[in-house]
């Protein structure tokens, strides 16, 4: 498949506009994409849950709402933005048994999909559009005039119209004015992965043991924390990174700073680094990493409390505490 981004100028909210769309799941993700949604003048739309307070907040909000069964009954398009984790089991009892036979399904992940815990009808089409953003920032930007990226990608193609169907709700949701980029279910899949497991892991390893490092050799913890990220110019670069690019951002730091980043870059052993992503990359490719999350939720979970708690008893919780009691 040809990689391709789509734009404003490619999407059609037609597509959507007479489809009766229901939303499982009003939690950030599906709350920001409802309003956008609706302020695209996208109209009948209707929201699945338990009688929660985030169904309670889809009232307020002025949605019509129903039980999963009865939203998943009567919608042309169903949008399935309830946790991975969880969603399996609901898609099996609550939704599967009541869709329509040419019912449009929009995922917002392809782990399901790819690790085959949801297999659809062979009758639906399976779309994904994939929010490159955080639920309130998919509602911000998109009130802001602004935009961010999305994925999408089309599993299974019934009607023949499921890039259009896609296309017009990263539209109606905000995503095409910077970029709707079509990848398959896997790749959207691996890409979120391999940022989990590898990407993020060996940043935040970096950054504790940098603190650490720091800490043993007499400097204030405070002044380090607020070196490494306290202080938000990570965040800063991060962001410039993104709108300038990664290597011309240095333009905006000092000589002395872009020298030391440059040379020091140059000198890193990537050996070790190349060899944790391989491992990662084989984990998630193969589904051993599905199967032992799987394990994990199965057997109540402990292993998961351990390592949270063990995060959480951090010398640097203790230091954030105490810098951010003093703002």
């Amino acid at each position: 498949m040809e990689q391709q981004t789509f734009y404003d100028s490619d999407a059609d909210l037609k597509h959507i506009q007479s489809k009766s769309i229901g939303i499982i799941g009003y939690g950030n993700q599906g709350r920001a994409q409802a309003l956008n949604l609706r302020d695209s003048g996208i109209v009948d739309i209707s929201i699945g849950g338990i009688k929660d307070s985030s169904l309670e907040r889809a009232v307020s909000d002025g949605f019509n709402t129903g039980t999963i069964e009865e939203v998943a009954a009567n919608a042309d398009i169903l949008f399935l933005l309830i946790p991975d984790e969880v969603l399996p089991a609901i898609y099996q009892k609550s939704i599967a048994p009541h869709l329509k036979s040419q019912v449009i399904l929009n995922f917002a992940s392809g782990y399901n999909i790819t690790f085959q815990k949801i297999i659809p009808s062979p009758q639906a089409d399976v779309i994904m559009v994939a929010p490159r953003m955080i639920g309130e920032g998919v509602r911000d930007l998109y009130s802001k005039g602004a935009g961010y990226p999305c994925f999408v990608a089309v599993e299974q193609d019934c009607s023949g119209k499921g890039l259009t169907t896609a296309l017009a709700i990263a539209k109606g949701i905000g995503a095409t004015k910077i970029g709707a980029t079509q990848v398959t279910f896997k790749q959207e899949t691996i890409m979120d992965l391999f940022a989990e497991q590898a990407t993020w892991p060996l940043i935040e390893k970096v950054l504790v043991s940098a603190f650490e490092f720091q800490v043993a050799q007499g400097l204030p913890a405070a002044a380090v924390l607020s070196e490494l990220y306290l202080s938000k110019e990570p965040a800063y670069m991060f962001e410039k990174m993104a709108d300038i690019g990664f290597f011309k951002q240095m333009d905006l730091h000092s000589r002395t700073s872009q020298y030391g980043q440059l040379s020091r870059f140059e000198q890193v052993d990537a050996t070790f680094i190349q060899e944790f992503m391989s491992k990662a990359f084989k984990e998630i490719n193969d589904g051993r990493f599905a199967e032992e999350w799987e394990q994990e939720q199965a057997t109540g979970m402990n292993n998961f409390k351990k390592l949270k708690s063990q995060a959480l008893a951090h010398e640097m919780n203790q230091v954030e505490d105490q810098v951010k009691g003093h703002r």
